[in-house]
């Protein structure tokens, strides 16, 4: 599918001419559906054959770029903070002390990962229909549930999901009725005690209705479909459908420097707060169950627990549950009395719930506003960059493109709503692609813009891009546009979003594409901004044709949520402010967490700075040269890697022990910035690290040996 190329501001012109998966249940309902005992539709369960169905490709708007409004004015006037300094590579006592105290702490060692449901050798009680006993072994639900849950796709999954899209695709092709699909999707999700009664008929009605709308209306074999949602872990196969390109401009890229210079010492700086995947729980109940067997927990729907240990904490739970109100009102109030001189905030979206089986519109827009009206209250006066996360739709991952406008499933409800929302901080000309795409641009500083993109335009969850996955709302194209003019103008761009692109949640074309945009920007575009991993982690861009230069960083910021094994946290960066020599990079960043053990044995949480990266990691600077020295080190020394590893996981007391594999994936994440392409860039890594691996477990039979 082609582009038309868009025209594009001269030289000279002015600048002013703008959690893991949570579908896994869908997935997993249609790895059961080859369980029915129809044998004649078992041919089509791996069929070849695509469905005759008469593909049409949906009608594109036009929308012209260069006509929409722009923000040329800076958006935001500077704060005097007398006597604020930032010592980035000086030691912190106070950070020793508390390091120190976190070294004595007993860790909770009790703690693994947690499956949907229990392992019936395990004795959990639960027995399966004998019907399926066969197949749950030959499918192996569990393991695609899990894999699913953590984004960690294999041929598990991927087996599963070609034999429930073909036998899908078979049931509507035989005339059966929405209603019938959905009653069907509803009774064998609760003979095979995949969830409860609820919760299968809730996510039935949620997400069937619109799956199922998608399916008769692609043209796509099971392969393909998987290939598209799953990605690497089920092959790479080819679909012209969803292969496309975007354009640039006839305009060379500027020369690359060697390196980028390293930020100036005791120069003006921004200190910047980035909030993510704050997933507030209004319904959760302190003491209630958290060791339910649903999504999500915590709450007096959840039931009585049947231990003390199984009750829900008064904080938060490090198992399956979301935020209290009480321990979001306490962190912004920590933050708003610890740091006073916060000159901005990136807010990286995910505000409701896991309870992805009975959210609504309504819900979902009730703790929008009333979480925009917090945040208004405990930062007057501070201007707020939002970007939108995969949770705030209903139901969870919907995000319709521009073209599907029928009022019944349009996203307008959600997008128009957001206009009204951000433009508490946001100015006048965000509005068109706000409502358009839920993505803006916003000129910070003289020289210095933010621009926020709507990553649900990426993710492979969002069963809409399945009818046609090409730049969904136009908005890479504009992204380019938006790069292109600030460079022109000789602007440096930070760019916030939710999902990172380089995430296995991250369509492979869409992130490809994005991959390339950066590539060509690298020297305009000094940091991005991402969230929705719920962990404290970053994600390497490369040359795309020298791996040996990398040319970007994203930062991907810890949850307020503790869902799941995870104690809250949030960061605060520090980027080369106004002056003559601005490179406005990222000068160094802390993470502040709370304990949430300690906070429910004692009573009351505490918050406190965990690290500062420069200090922790030893860097001179956060360039991207710099993190890529980091990456060789954690991959070559043990000890570092098992620092950032505890980091990785907030200091979690239930964080699981790293293995090898482990250490692979972690690593790997760190230099994917762009998704499904793990061949490419992690093959030298993954063979150093088998190598010390082996070096380790012979050294440990030869030490065994010769102790004998």
């Amino acid at each position: 599918m082609t582009q038309q190329q868009p025209p594009w501001p001269s030289p000279g012109s002015s600048s002013s001419s703008n959690p893991r998966g949570k579908c896994w249940l869908i997935l997993v309902l249609m790895a059961v559906l080859p369980m029915v005992p129809d044998v004649g539709a078992l041919p089509f369960l791996f069929s070849h054959i695509k469905p005759q169905i008469n593909w049409t490709q949906p009608e594109m708007e036009s929308w012209v770029i260069e006509e929409q409004p722009r923000s040329i004015e800076p958006h935001l006037e500077p704060v005097l903070h007398p006597n604020r300094t930032h010592r980035a590579l000086s030691s912190d006592s106070t950070d020793a002390e508390f390091l120190q105290r976190l070294v004595s702490m007993r860790h909770n060692q009790t703690a693994s990962s947690r499956m949907l449901w229990y392992d019936v050798a395990g004795g959990d009680g639960l027995v399966y229909p004998p019907f399926v006993d066969k197949a749950l072994k030959l499918l192996n639900l569990k393991q695609v549930a899990f894999e699913i849950e953590n984004s960690v796709m294999s041929k598990v999954t991927c087996t599963a999901c070609r034999a429930g899209a073909g036998m899908l695709q078979h049931q509507i092709q035989s005339g059966k009725t929405d209603a019938e699909l959905i009653r069907m999707i509803t009774d064998y999700c609760t003979n095979l005690n995949i969830q409860s009664a609820r919760v299968c008929q809730g996510v039935a009605q949620l997400f069937g209705s619109e799956l199922i709308y998608v399916l008769k209306r692609v043209n796509l074999s099971p392969d393909e479909l998987c290939s598209f949602v799953i990605g690497d872990g089920c092959a790479d196969v080819y679909n012209p459908y969803h292969e496309w390109e975007v354009i640039f401009p006839p305009v060379p890229k500027p020369p690359r420097l060697a390196d980028l210079p390293i930020p100036m010492e005791a120069a003006p700086f921004f200190k910047v707060l980035h909030i993510s995947d704050t997933h507030y729980d209004p319904h959760y109940a302190e003491g209630s169950n958290a060791d339910c067997n649903e999504p999500l927990c915590c709450r007096l729907s959840s039931g009585r627990p049947a231990t003390p240990n199984a009750a829900a904490g008064k904080w938060g739970d490090y198992r399956k549950c979301d935020t209290p109100k009480r321990t979001v009102d306490h962190m912004l109030s920590h933050i708003a009395e610890t740091h006073k001189d916060i000159d901005y905030i990136l807010w990286t979206g995910d505000l409701p719930p896991h309870d992805v089986w009975n959210q609504t519109k309504e819900e979902n827009l009730a703790i929008i506003k009333d979480t925009v009206k917090q945040m208004v209250e405990m930062f007057p006066g501070v201007p707020i960059f939002p970007a939108l996360g995969n949770h705030e739709s209903a139901p969870v991952n919907s995000f319709p493109p521009p073209y599907v406008n029928q009022v019944d499933i349009s996203i307008s409800w959600l997008y128009d709503e957001l206009d009204i929302q951000w433009r508490r901080w946001l100015p006048q000309s965000v509005t068109h692609t706000v409502r358009r795409g839920a993505f803006y641009s916003v000129l910070v500083r003289p020289g210095f813009r933010i621009i926020s993109l709507n990553m649900n335009y990426c993710n492979n969850k969002n069963w809409w891009l399945l009818l046609n996955s090409t730049d969904p709302a136009t908005e890479l194209q504009w992204f380019i546009y938006e790069l292109q003019s600030a460079e022109f103008s000789n602007e440096k761009v930070h760019v916030i979003g939710h999902i990172p692109p380089g995430h296995s949640d991250c369509l492979k074309v869409w992130s490809r594409n994005f991959y390339k945009i950066i590539s060509r920007y690298e020297s305009t575009v000094t940091a991005q901004f991402y969230g929705h991993t719920h962990y404290d982690e970053f994600e390497m861009f490369y040359d795309p044709h020298d791996l040996n230069h990398p040319n970007g960083i994203a930062y991907i910021g810890p949850s307020v949520s503790p869902y799941y094994d995870l104690n809250p946290g949030y960061r605060i960066y520090y980027v080369d402010g106004d002056h003559d020599a601005t490179t406005r990079l990222v000068i160094d960043h802390e993470s502040w967490i709370m304990n949430l053990k300690e906070a429910n044995l004692y009573g009351y949480p505490i918050w406190y700075k965990l690290y500062t990266a420069r200090a922790a990691y030893n860097m001179k600077a956060l360039r991207p040269s710099d993190w890529n020295n980091l990456l060789n080190e954690l991959t070559n020394n043990q000890e570092l890697f098992e620092l950032y590893y505890k980091y990785y996981w907030k200091n979690s007391p239930a964080r699981p022990t790293c293995d090898a594999e482990c250490k692979k994936r972690l690593i790997c994440d760190c230099r994917s910035g762009r998704s499904h392409d793990r061949k490419h860039f992690c093959a030298e890594v993954e063979s150093k690290i088998d190598e010390e691996s082996s070096k380790s477990w012979k050294s440990w039979f030869y030490k065994g040996l010769t102790n004998s």
